[in-house]
């Protein structure tokens, strides 16, 4: 009678603790987003992720003159614990100046557990790529266009002549350039600031 007692306070505790991450998941995700970004911080933090692009990828300052548009999101945070989210705020920059604002927002299920951050840039390599997210009032990546994601290893450079992709995306972690993931399934809001 013992084991039967403890198998369901057991039960009882996994399904607490479940419970209470679940709730505790869009509390840290949407926190950032109560406490939204002013204009200003965002295009700083912009800034400050551009310059990190020129420095870590070769190459980089040349490719970004050739893009109809740049959409970056300096800081995009998961979280999760078997249900994740993501949620990030960014500037979509043509001719090199803001002219919107957007978040990203994600969801997944599956073994997952803890956090991160990261860094995400797309680029809009044809203008009639760049018409088409501008145009949407929710942009979904997979959905309303695809984008591929370039990987460039220690020491090399953007190859641009193999470059034929409407929109690139490259995704930096704390420790640099990140493979082997993807953007499916994230979508992209217009925001008003």
């Amino acid at each position: 009678m013992k084991i039967l007692s403890m198998d369901v306070s057991r039960r009882f505790c996994t399904a607490a603790l479940s419970a209470a991450f679940l709730t505790l998941i869009p509390g840290v995700f949407f926190a950032s987003a109560a406490h939204a970004a002013t204009a200003k911080e965002i295009d700083v933090s912009v800034d400050v992720a551009l310059e990190r692009f020129d420095k870590e990828v070769k190459g980089a300052k040349e490719f970004l003159k050739s893009a109809k548009g740049v959409l970056v999101f300096p800081s995009v945070y998961k979280a999760g614990f078997v249900i994740g989210g993501e949620y990030g705020e960014g500037a979509l920059r043509i001719g090199g100046k803001t002219v919107d604002y957007y978040n990203t927002i994600a969801g997944s299920w599956g073994l997952q557990i803890g956090g991160q951050k990261k860094t995400v840039i797309l680029v809009f390599m044809q203008e009639e790529a760049l018409k088409k997210f501008r145009a949407a009032s929710g942009w979904k990546a997979g959905v309303d266009g695809s984008v591929a994601l370039i990987t460039v290893g220690a020491g090399e450079a953007i190859d641009t002549t193999n470059i034929k992709d409407p929109i690139v995306g490259f995704v930096f972690g704390q420790k640099g350039l990140m493979a082997n993931l993807t953007l499916e399934g994230s979508k992209y809001t217009k925001l008003k600031k």
